[in-house]
């Protein structure tokens, strides 16, 4: 089963962050939470950009801190959700299109991730394409997730990731614009502030 497959299906399977009971919202918060929000900086005049949207979860948090808000997501039915989930935002614009791929028409002042870069086997590609997408001073905040299993196993099938390392992290970050602000360890992740100069 490819990425795009494996999230159609939790769709399918009414597999929603977005809508998930509290208990469940804060299991997931050890990955990221308002401590990750709140390193974005946000306020009114800044654009921002979500690399793996999903249905919304962060992007609720976000969205309306900020002046305009983009969400880009591979899976077709992970989109139709967010944009049902999230119809209550005017200042949204969500995208379903591979990342590497698509061609943004604006840059923004922050970008973020979380639960993503796991996805990309090509992670030079990923951070040279966030470097070209933010303004100069502008901020990238990464969750890079812990767990170093190459599978994600839910039972009925399996997909491949690509784990992250944080030394890895840096050695790709020497040939790009981007500097690490600050480092925060969460139970689950590292949070990671980069700062473009």
């Amino acid at each position: 089963m490819n990425i795009i497959q494996h999230y159609d299906k939790l769709i399918d399977d009414e597999n929603d962050p977005f809508r998930d009971p509290q208990i469940l919202q804060d299991h997931m918060d050890k990955w990221d939470g308002q401590l990750f929000v709140d390193s974005m900086l946000l306020d009114k005049t800044k654009r921002v950009l979500e690399i793996g949207v999903g249905t919304g979860r962060l992007a609720k948090k976000v969205a309306p801190n900020c002046l305009g808000f983009t969400g880009i997501d591979i899976s077709p039915k992970t989109i139709e959700r967010a944009k049902e989930n999230l119809c209550y935002l005017d200042n949204i614009t969500l995208i379903c299109a591979d990342f590497l791929d698509y061609r943004f028409e604006q840059t923004f002042d922050v970008v973020y991730s979380s639960l993503t870069l796991m996805h990309f086997e090509n992670k030079q590609r990923f951070f040279s394409k966030t470097d070209s997408l933010l303004k100069s001073s502008g901020l990238f905040c990464l969750s890079i997730d812990k767990n170093q299993d190459r599978f994600i196993d839910m039972g009925d099938h399996k997909i491949r990731v690509f784990p992250d390392t944080l030394e890895n992290t840096f050695d790709l970050l020497k040939s790009t614009r981007l500097y690490v602000e600050k480092i925060t360890e969460k139970e689950f992740a590292h949070l990671m502030v980069l700062k473009k100069h």
